[in-house]
């Protein structure tokens, strides 16, 4: 049987940071063909020299230094490169980035995206909403333009009750409001075709989280928030065989707030392979 494509999204909360508590560690021992970084927070030269050879790397930096920063590091080259959502006002917030790779015989494209933690009353919160515009918009654009897409990161957002474990607590604050998780409804409808892979494979279940506080005993209480995700299109979702959040056995071992999403997929490709 073929290798699955394991495909790997996380927020490193400042690579070097994270790297400095063991992310190299972690990375070493899960084999991942596809890496997808948020709030990478560091140059270029620098997440090339810590990631090291091996990796082809797409990264781009927030013009705002030391703020966001969104990358992608595969081992097969892609085939096409994007930094762009569609929406100048974004061009240079180190927010998405898009590669396409050319898998089984398929094209898939992968998103690395970082949308805004939001401010309730604020620009932040301004801002958020026009970005989740933009993903609404985008969306069906990739689902229409390859045979797969997976589109994932830090998003920010609890979509249901399942997804905080203090939801009572947050329903009017940054990420559980009803109008972000709206959108997630839309992500997930067949106005833009995607699929939460992780819950798709977990079922109606708390968490599991994939952020929790660095303050108080957040995680050792699993008081936490699932708001990393991979969304994928229909296909590719189906083809997922595991998805798992590589949660750190204790406190003082976490390399970032958050903790990896981790998901193989077994893709094979919808042309018919048959034809005269």
């Amino acid at each position: 049987m073929q290798k699955p494509l394991r495909i790997a999204s996380v927020n490193v909360n400042g690579i070097r940071a994270a790297y400095k508590r063991g992310m190299q560690e972690w990375l070493d021992g899960r084999d991942v063909d596809v890496l997808c970084l948020q709030e990478v927070r560091a140059p270029d030269a620098v997440v090339r020299s810590l990631l090291g050879d091996g990796w082809f790397i797409l990264h781009t930096e927030a013009e705002a230094k030391g703020r966001a920063g969104v990358a992608i590091a595969s081992r097969q080259e892609p085939v096409a490169t994007r930094t762009t959502i569609g929406d100048s006002y974004f061009d240079t917030a180190g927010r998405w980035v898009e590669a396409d790779f050319e898998v089984a015989g398929s094209t898939l494209t992968v998103v690395s995206a970082y949308v805004h933690s939001g401010e309730v009353g604020t620009q932040k919160q301004d801002d958020k909403y026009r970005f989740l515009e933009a993903m609404v918009a985008r969306l069906p654009q990739l689902r229409d333009g390859a045979d797969h897409a997976v589109v994932m990161g830090d998003l920010n957002v609890g979509h249901t009750q399942l997804d905080i474990r203090n939801w009572k607590g947050n329903v009017k604050n940054a990420g559980f409001l009803p109008e972000e998780r709206a959108y997630f409804d839309r992500f997930f409808s067949d106005e833009c075709g995607f699929v939460d892979v992780a819950r798709n494979l977990a079922g109606e279940v708390d968490g599991p989280y994939t952020w929790w506080s660095w303050r108080g005993k957040a995680f050792d209480n699993d008081t936490g928030w699932r708001i990393d995700y991979q969304l994928a299109t229909e296909a590719l979702a189906q083809s997922a065989a595991t998805a798992d959040v590589d949660r750190a056995p204790s406190w003082d071992s976490r390399f970032s707030d958050h903790a990896p999403l981790v998901v193989d997929y077994r893709i094979q490709s919808p042309r018919n392979s048959s034809d005269d």
